[in-house]
């Protein structure tokens, strides 16, 4: 029942893409690891049901492939923001 949305700028040199939902949010303790390959927030959440941990890991190093910026944002019950930055071709 939550609303994602994609929005893109450009601001000199960089490109910016954000991707923010009004989903459940992530715990503040959590933040710092979820980058991290395998990692998942809800420990009780399987295979099976769903991803492996790996997608944001990829994310990461893609982005840290193009000299990028990656950041996140979120509130728990109000929803998150992923934010990455990669600079613009010529």
């Amino acid at each position: 029942g939550g609303k994602v949305s994609v929005a893109a700028s450009e601001s000199g040199e960089w490109v910016r893409v954000e991707i923010r939902d009004t989903g459940i949010g992530l715990p503040s303790d959590d933040i710092p690891r979820i980058f991290e390959r395998f990692y998942r927030v809800d420990k009780a959440r399987s295979r099976e049901l769903g991803g492996t941990g790996l997608g944001l890991a990829i994310v990461k190093h893609i982005i840290q492939g193009h000299n990028g910026r990656l950041q996140v944002e979120s509130t728990p019950g109000k929803g998150s923001a992923f934010s990455l930055s990669i600079r613009s071709c010529p």
